[in-house]
């Protein structure tokens, strides 16, 4: 979600924006590492202990960015 907000500053749509959002975890450009949400455009952001994992973690599986749907009007 954090990308699709990231996405939606500059798309003309939020269908757009949700589809640069999937297209970015699926190229691997978000990915979490070393404690850390990183994003396609190098934005980073502090995750709570609890959901830190060792090393990298890439979001490019479909598990992470499939189950993000609209609902309502695209616009």
């Amino acid at each position: 979600m954090t990308e699709f907000y990231r996405q939606l500053q500059t798309a003309p749509i939020k269908a757009e924006a949700l589809r640069r959002a999937q297209i970015a975890m699926l190229r691997g450009e978000v990915q979490i590492e070393a404690g850390q949400l990183r994003s396609s455009r190098g934005g980073e952001l502090v995750l709570p202990a609890t959901l830190t994992v060792g090393g990298k973690l890439p979001l490019f599986h479909p598990y992470y960015w499939s189950a993000f749907t609209l609902i309502g009007s695209p616009w």
